[in-house]
């Protein structure tokens, strides 16, 4: 517990990294910004097999706060993406609106739950 903050801080800072080396350029798939749906995808992934991977291996709950809560946490994005999703909305790109929301709200569900598959299989949890 003494050094919670510490596992805490450091996953927040390397997850923040990750993230803005991966969206400080913004990608794009026409107006479809991609960026942010990386980042979401990937920590959605990482979070479904690294709590699976703790939980099911007994391994100490500080895991959780630096890869769950400090990495993950600061890597995804809720509100990058709802900015993205509602400037598409007001420049009256739907399409592609819609399918920014599903993707990554989709994505990041199947993420969570391929990320749980593996880590099950991996470490054999079944």
């Amino acid at each position: 517990m003494k050094y919670d903050l510490v596992y805490l801080a450091v996953g927040a800072v390397l997850g923040a990294y990750v993230r803005y080396q991966i969206t400080g350029e913004g990608f794009f798939i026409g107006s479809l910004p991609i960026s942010v749906l990386l980042v979401n995808i990937a920590g959605s992934f990482i979070l479904g097999a690294s709590s699976t991977a703790v939980s099911g291996l007994g391994l100490d709950g500080r895991y959780t706060i630096f890869i769950g809560i400090g990495f993950c946490g600061s890597m995804t994005t809720m509100s990058s993406f709802a900015f993205e999703s509602v400037n598409l909305i007001g420049v009256g790109e739907l399409a592609t609106a819609g399918a920014d929301i599903v993707l990554n709200v989709g994505g990041s569900l199947g993420a969570i739950i391929l990320g749980r598959a593996l880590a099950t299989v991996v470490f054999g949890l079944a």
